[in-house]
């Protein structure tokens, strides 16, 4: 273990492992604020039980599972375990599959109830279409159900299914979206698997809950109610650092189970700590202490650090963020303020990425995705994890990187991981010096043509893997392909429309959003930034460069009136624009280390200046009008 193990109780840890010793004990939802040290608490958890359980769990071949929500958060916490094959450490779809993969017979019928269900729901589009349908449109339709049947028939001879990228049923590959939703069915609904799972699983950390979809924690709480005190379930999250709207938010304790508050805050000095608690007073009251110490002399003390509330105008964006950047530097006597570089620590948080997408060259791009399109598409976009963008951020470029780089170890490796050409069913049947020496031809035409000034469109990209057998891209992606017309791009909006403008955008644009993407520019989103750490924090509110109704600064400053939805929302005690607001507010203000920034871009700055003084969120004093700087 790291010495996050080691580090001085807090009452919760002690709550906790007191919990965790007790037999008859089921289930407990830890609430931990910002900058409280929830991985510290989760390690510290871990740690008592490999100590007080480990063995006995060893000899048993049960596991101890931790579940969080990126691959990042994975990493940082196998280290903290010393990589002890006691504990399964993962994001929540590797724990499900690992979970379900035994379940072979099960998941073959689920293939087969899911494949039904995509030819009802293509039946119900056709009989939905117009006579203004394109044609085009209907065709596809038509084919996609055939080969639903068609997969349908060869299913059968699957002899196990695994998990992938994408779905690919006849060969056998379930993607992200299957394996949430086929295991969360079959946990939910067949009490002998939910049993199994939680036998070999015996404890379960969920970190990040209030992220985790409610399916899924209602597949866990299944779980728990098959086994009762053979099992201990954990949730650890906090509300108030809800950012997206699939999220379960707070999680509903069962009979029995045991809350957890974790107030601490060891990151925000003492001016952030005031404004996040005068944040969160308006929201669920929970009230922080502590806050960031350095050791002066032989005594610790507090940091005070520095929070600004900021007023400009709307009219020159960029020229405001620039001269905002130049009060903070001559403010404090930072010229770091001004710095971009990495050592600097300044992170630019905007409420939108469209934001960073026009400054970065992928607005259209961003734009096709948002337009009009699903919640699941704009996060996933927003985030990188989407399917469709999937081929080009794991394998396309870092390919075309480890080539310019001369790095052909890494070619390879991304190679046999994602090439079919060179996956045992094909490698088999063929010379693979042929198929090595076509492909090493393959990855440097794609260097040439897929560079980041390159005017290739995505198709031709996307064309290039599928023909050259490089990479197995989603069904949903391949029919997107087949419905592709260069001379004519597409005008509609939507998802369908999305996947044609990404083909039809230049790849030029899609290595911008990757610089974004992989956090190599000075810019990030409010909701991308949860978790993270920065010494400066200039954080952005700007509504009308958001474009969306979710959240409003406006309204929650009190500049902005309440919709009839928001009203009728607060009456019936549903979450409001305010909800959502406060609380990305909230995670923005509290990744602030040393000094904090908050630029607000008004239609009536000084409307907007009395308004926001006069709330008190941040000393008066700290508010300023810089509409003449």
């Amino acid at each position: 273990m790291t010495s996050r193990a080691g580090k001085p109780d807090t009452r919760a840890d002690i709550e906790l492992r007191a919990l965790l010793d007790a037999d008859a004990s089921t289930g407990f939802v830890m609430v931990s604020g910002a900058g409280s040290g929830k991985t510290t608490s989760i390690v510290k958890a871990l740690d008592h039980l490999r100590k007080t359980r480990g063995p006995y769990l060893s000899r048993r071949a049960k596991k101890i599972a931790c579940i969080t929500y990126t691959e990042v958060a994975v990493g940082e916490i196998w280290g903290d375990v010393g990589n002890d094959p006691l504990f399964h450490v993962s994001t929540i779809h590797s724990f499900l599959w690992t979970a379900l993969k035994p379940f072979q017979a099960d998941i073959a019928s689920w293939v087969g109830r899911r494949l039904d269900q995509k030819i009802a729901d293509t039946q119900g589009r056709i009989a939905a279409f117009t006579n203004r349908t394109q044609e085009k449109t209907r065709v596809q339709a038509a084919a996609d159900i055939e080969r639903y049947h068609k997969q349908k028939l060869m299913i059968v001879s699957v002899d196990r299914f695994t998990y992938g990228v994408g779905s690919d049923y006849p060969k056998g590959i379930l993607g992200h979206d299957d394996v949430i939703r086929l295991s969360t069915e079959l946990i939910r609904s067949q009490s002998l698997i939910a049993r199994v799972v939680g036998q070999k699983f015996p404890f379960i950390f969920v970190d990040e809950s209030q992220d985790t979809a409610p399916d899924v924690v209602e597949a866990l709480k299944a779980i728990s109610e098959a086994l009762g005190s053979k099992f201990c379930l954990g949730f650890i999250g906090d509300p108030m650092q809800k950012i997206y709207t699939a999220g379960a938010g707070a999680i509903e304790p069962l009979a029995g189970w045991k809350p957890i508050e974790k107030p601490e805050n060891f990151r925000c000095p003492v001016a952030v700590l005031n404004v996040i608690n005068n944040i969160r007073a308006g929201g669920d009251g929970l009230t922080q202490k502590g806050g960031k110490t350095e050791l002066v002399g032989e005594e610790r003390k507090p940091v005070q650090g520095t929070a600004k509330f900021l007023v400009v105008p709307k009219d020159d964006r960029s020229g405001r963020l620039a001269a905002v950047r130049q009060w903070l530097a001559d403010r404090h006597a930072d010229p770091l303020w001004l710095s971009d570089e990495p050592e600097a620590d300044v992170k630019v948080l905007v409420i939108a990425h469209r934001m960073a997408a026009s400054r970065l060259g992928f607005g259209g791009l961003y734009e096709a995705f948002h337009d009009k399109t699903s919640e699941g598409l704009k996060d996933g976009f927003d985030d990188g994890s989407h399917w469709s963008v999937q081929p080009f951020l794991k394998f396309l470029m870092p390919l075309v990187l480890a080539n310019r780089a001369g790095d052909h170890f890494q070619v390879m490796n991304l190679l046999r991981r994602f090439a079919p050409s060179l996956q045992r069913e094909y490698a088999r049947a063929n010379a693979l010096p042929a198929i090595l020496k076509e492909l090493d031809e393959r990855v440097r035409t794609l260097a040439e043509a897929c560079s980041a000034t390159s005017t290739v469109a995505a198709f031709e990209a996307l064309r290039h893997l599928r023909d050259g057998r490089m990479f197995r891209l989603d069904d949903r992606l391949l029919t997107a392909m087949a419905e592709y017309d260069a001379a004519v791009p597409s005008t509609d909006s939507g998802d369908a429309a999305a996947l044609q403008k990404l083909l039809h955008h230049p790849m030029k644009e899609l290595w911008g959003y990757r610089t974004y993407i992989e956090e190599q520019s000075p810019f990030q989103t409010h909701q991308g930034v949860k978790g993270a750490e920065f010494s400066r924090v200039l954080t952005v509110l700007d509504d009308e460069e958001g474009r969306h109704n979710q959240f409003s600064y406006g309204k929650l400053f009190g500049i902005t009136p309440p919709s009839d939805t928001d009203q009728t929302n607060l009456r019936e005690g549903k979450e409001t624009t305010f909800d959502r607001t406060r609380r990305l507010l909230y995670v923005c203000c509290s990744r602030a280390g040393n000094d904090l920034a908050v630029v607000f871009f008004a239609d009536d700055p000084a409307a907007a200046h009395a308004a926001v003084a006069g709330l008190g969120l941040f000393p008066a004093e700290d508010v300023h009008n810089l509409a003449t700087v």
